[in-house]
């Protein structure tokens, strides 16, 4: 099973999650997300394990402690197709009207 750990402390590195849920079963990867220009820590990571049991029990233990001075949030990882679609649409770029040279706007 998959499990999604969030709100990790930026401390937190692949070997403390492995660590930390070992207690509960085999662990098959441990991985905190880092940001790929900066190397620094997301502060989210994903945990393997290979008993869904065990993934079960470290789930529900886990789930609101408080690990290196922060409160976790842990769940079962859910596939992306399954979360909801969100709108990206933050304004800018050319979509709708507006952006670079938009003639429309200019006053003559």
């Amino acid at each position: 099973m998959n499990i999604y750990i969030s709100n990790l402390s930026f401390n937190v590195e692949d070997s403390d999650l492995r660590q930390l849920f070992e207690e509960y079963g085999e662990v098959t990867s441990a991985k905190v997300i880092t940001d790929k220009f900066t190397g620094r820590s997301r502060g989210f990571g994903f945990v393997e394990m290979s008993d869904n049991d065990a993934s079960l029990k470290a789930i529900s233990e886990l789930n609101q402690f408080e690990y290196d001075g922060k409160v976790i949030t842990v769940n079962e990882a859910r596939p992306r197709e399954d979360r909801p679609k969100t709108s990206n649409n933050r304004g800018g770029g050319f979509r709708n009207g507006g952006g670079y040279n938009d003639r429309q706007s200019k006053r003559w």
